[in-house]
């Protein structure tokens, strides 16, 4: 992944709050046929290890070997910038559009799991996660043990054991002050929940972050 320095995520918590909060990333590995095999799952990242499951009839697992080399990509917040947000396009025009997003990338080497008492931990731990805060949070145990066995059966366990991160928040760092308020201004008026989102996390650097952009796409 392309990161500019402006846009780096370099601090281990911020990484990781921004997986833990989407709690869902592509998994992608080499295919059979030397093209990329991609599939959405659930994942729960702990240390340099993230866990995951898929359905045992994906064929993807298939061609995981022991080691063999694995992306995953969390994709946070994101959403298009029209350049009528910058009130710079008034003065000089020099604007176009951009999409702002937020990132994460773990790349290391991969195991399948097929234990059963693995792919519970993993299915509790991941529960856990998903339910915490829930008023009246769901376990693995509510449901009838013979149900849960026949659900095990039915996934396969996947480990990444995590060699490098990359992470990356592009929020209209490279613009002025004056072009990221009226990005947060604009996005909050579409109404829509991703740019709001967006628009929370551009506020919410620019309180922290004072220094003068120079002007940019």
């Amino acid at each position: 992944m392309y990161v500019p320095r402006p846009n780096a995520l370099t601090d281990d918590t911020e990484l990781r709050a921004l997986v833990a909060t989407v709690g869902a990333g592509e998994l992608v590995t080499p295919g059979p046929d030397g093209y990329p095999l991609a599939t959405r799952l659930p994942l729960v990242w702990e240390g340099d290890v993230v866990r995951m499951h898929m359905a045992r009839a994906n064929p993807h697992w298939h061609s995981l070997e022991p080691g063999t080399p694995a992306l995953v990509v969390v994709t946070g917040p994101e959403a298009y910038v029209s350049p009528g947000y910058y009130p710079s396009k008034a003065e000089h025009g020099r604007v176009v559009p951009t999409w702002n997003y937020s990132a994460v990338q773990l790349r290391g080497r991969a195991t399948v799991h097929e234990d059963a008492e693995w792919m519970r931990a993993q299915v509790e731990r991941l529960t856990d996660a998903m339910e915490a805060g829930r008023e009246a949070p769901w376990a693995v145990a509510d449901a009838p043990e013979p149900f849960v066995a026949q659900q095990l059966r039915a996934i396969v366990g996947v480990e990444i054991t995590v060699e490098a991160v990359t992470g990356k928040a592009k929020l209209s760092q490279n613009r002025t002050a004056e072009d990221r308020a009226g990005v947060v201004a604009g996005l909050r008026a579409t109404g829509l929940p991703r740019d709001a989102q967006v628009a929370d996390q551009m506020a919410d650097q620019l309180a922290h972050h004072t220094d003068p952009s120079a002007p940019g796409t």
